[in-house]
């Protein structure tokens, strides 16, 4: 019977294939880079059909790898990039325009006019999240008004739009099939985060007409049917990333949390059936639904827009190096950055700031500055806007009554930093954890395949799968901790708040 596992993980700079057998063990894989596009300004693009080229290629890639066949997949699970948006014909499958990257801020003056006409309250009650053009919504409405014909043809049925994951299952199933799960529907301002369902009056607040829509279904289970190479393979476990990688972490208890390094940064604690409101300006998420009769589970999260793409800033921006593991390198070089902090603000500040003007900033630089300290403070922000993260969520469970964090479990490409990784400790003062596989996030795709297909018997089994790499433990002084956070936030505030559109 076919036993392997084919995890798809479509990522913001690039898309990876994981073949994972039933005791969870990577047999192989192979990732491929695509094209980013910056057509104005504060503007993120990608060409749907490189996704869907880079995508489909690393699948064949990974199961020659594994010197395994189509036929010997028992399911596929998909994760991908959150609130970027594609938008094609549903008689063809051609894109409409190129997909508008969860980066992008071309809407921001849209979400700022959201808040100032008082929609933020209760679009924070209904969905969790803040009115910021980091969500699919209005990214959706400026293509359908910008698009000459598109909102008259999406009213009509002839258009579909959806967020990554939609775009696979739609090519994978050769278009026989247009779906999002509850994870990803909660990151688009249109999904009321109570009943995992589509909000009318949000769709209608936000200009979003019903029919150009997936359908939502839970994280697991029958969802749809691939048609490759002549054979159906079942989808059977579908999650946005950073929820991927809050279950490839098994953090199933309430109270766990993880951080994934990636082009962004994002944290995520476990808040269990119970939906905590942020006090502190972070986002309450569906972290998964495992099964049509099972509950909705939470998470309190906040995301940093600019992680590891600072570092491909350096290399592609500056030319102060040729690829990340040189950032590295040359950062390890100095014991610190000498005084310097980068605020990478590219494209605005996330949570808890949500900031659309802030942009970056290079502050404390002096005649004795050198590429190796710029290096450094680059690889620094990650932790600094970590650490903010953090302090505001432990606030929110706090209010609560929640349980007070005790360690971080880490994940994504920057994990492998152990520079980084001691740094994240001393500022957050608990231990950072990072397991023998870095890459939860696609590994928290083929657990959610494994349970939709039977492979495993219950989200409790993939705990014993889980195993620890490596344990940072704190060693910096609490008052220098303090003291490092407190020039970081004067650091931000010089950054807040510059841009003019």
């Amino acid at each position: 019977m076919p036993s392997l596992i084919a995890a798809l993980d479509q990522g913001t700079s690039s898309s990876r294939t994981l073949i994972v057998d039933a005791q969870g063990r990577v047999l192989a894989s192979a990732q491929r880079e695509f094209t980013q596009h910056y057509p104005q300004p504060g503007w993120v693009e990608h060409d749907p059909l490189d996704i869907w080229a880079t995508q489909s290629a690393t699948l064949t890639e990974a199961l020659a790898r594994a010197g395994a066949k189509l036929s010997d997949l028992a399911a596929i699970g998909i994760t991908n990039q959150r609130e970027t948006v594609v938008l094609w014909e549903r008689a063809t499958g051609r894109p409409l325009a190129n997909a508008i990257v969860w980066q992008d801020r071309r809407t921001a003056g849209i979400c700022a006019q959201l808040a100032a006409d008082g929609h933020a309250p209760p679009l924070q009650a209904r969905t969790g999240l803040l009115p910021d053009a980091y969500f699919s919504a209005t990214k959706l409405a400026w293509l359908l008004d910008h698009i000459p014909g598109a909102r008259a043809r999406a009213d009509r049925g002839e258009l579909a739009a959806g967020t990554i994951d939609s775009w696979l299952v739609w090519n994978l199933s050769g278009g026989a099939t247009h779906l999002t799960d509850v994870s990803n529907a909660s990151r688009t301002l249109l999904c009321n985060l109570h009943t995992g369902d589509w909000d009318d009056e949000l769709l209608a607040l936000l200009r979003v007409p019903r029919a150009v829509l997936p359908a939502i279904v839970p994280n697991c289970g029958a969802l749809a049917m691939a048609r490759l190479g002549g054979l159906d393979i079942p989808i059977t476990g579908m999650a946005g990333d950073q929820q991927a990688a809050l279950l490839g972490q098994a953090c199933l208890q309430p109270g766990l949390a993880k951080n994934t390094y990636g082009t962004g940064c994002f944290a995520l604690q476990h808040t269990g059936t119970q939906a905590v409101r942020s006090q502190q300006r972070l986002l309450t998420t569906i972290a998964w639904k495992l099964g049509a009769d099972q509950p909705l589970h939470y998470a309190l999260e906040g995301g940093v827009f600019v992680a590891g793409a600072a570092v491909q800033w350096l290399r592609d921006g500056l030319g102060l190096v040729h690829s990340a593991q040189e950032a590295q390198q040359l950062a390890d070089s100095v014991p610190d950055s000498g005084g310097v902090l980068l605020v990478p603000a590219f494209t605005g500040l996330g949570a808890p700031h949500w900031d659309a003007q802030a942009r970056g900033l290079l502050i404390g630089i002096t005649r004795g500055t050198t590429a190796a300290q710029v290096a450094r403070a680059t690889i620094d922000s990650l932790a600094y806007q970590s650490a903010e993260l953090f302090a505001a969520m432990q606030a929110d469970v706090a209010a609560q009554g929640g349980p007070p964090l005790t360690e971080l479990r880490v994940d994504g490409g920057a994990a492998v930093n152990d520079t980084l990784m001691q740094f994240q400790a001393d500022l957050l003062g608990v231990p950072v954890v990072r397991p023998v596989q870095a890459e939860s996030t696609a590994l928290g795709a083929a657990y959610l395949a494994g349970l939709g297909a039977g492979l495993w018997p219950n989200a409790a089994a993939l705990s014993a799968l889980w195993q620890e790499q490596r344990r940072f433990t704190p060693q910096m002084s609490t008052d220098e901790r303090e003291a490092r956070m407190a020039r970081w936030r004067r650091a931000v505030e010089r950054a807040r708040d510059w841009a003019d559109d």
